[in-house]
């Protein structure tokens, strides 16, 4: 994996400004659809993807590598982004999904396909809100 440094001196940079600079850096390296894959900010070890027991120094950097990132970009001595070039995948278009709720409050993941005119949940098409449905708002 390639290492690139972005000098940022000031006390002021924030996540979104980072990530932009990394992602202007992957651009300069010629990656032409730069994709952040995982990130780490050293002054409070938070990190993305997180792992219970993972160490807060490596797991983000193994993470990224691990799922195809090819450049670690630092911005400062703040934020460390592993990116990947994303323009050799297809892309799925809207997905299919849509939640609605039905007159007693309970909220529904809908396959829209499947619904009918009135938009109401059915059996069919829909399956209740619970730790493995997301919701798609």
């Amino acid at each position: 994996m390639r290492n690139v440094h972005v000098d940022y001196p000031d006390a002021d940079l924030d996540f979104q400004r980072a990530s932009l600079m990394a992602r202007d850096a992957a651009c300069d390296s010629e990656m032409l659809d730069p994709t952040i894959i995982s990130w780490h900010r050293s002054s409070d070890q938070d990190m993305s993807p997180t792992f219970e027991g993972g160490n807060p120094n490596t797991w983000w950097e193994k993470y990224g590598e691990g799922n195809g990132g090819r450049l670690e970009v630092s911005v400062g001595d703040e934020y460390q982004f592993v990116l990947m070039d994303a323009r050799g995948f297809e892309t799925m278009g809207p997905l299919p999904l849509r939640n609605l709720t039905d007159a007693a409050g309970t909220e529904y993941l809908c396959l829209t396909p499947m619904l009918d005119d009135t938009n109401q949940p059915r059996r069919d098409a829909c399956s209740p809100l619970d730790d493995w449905a997301a919701d798609q708002y």
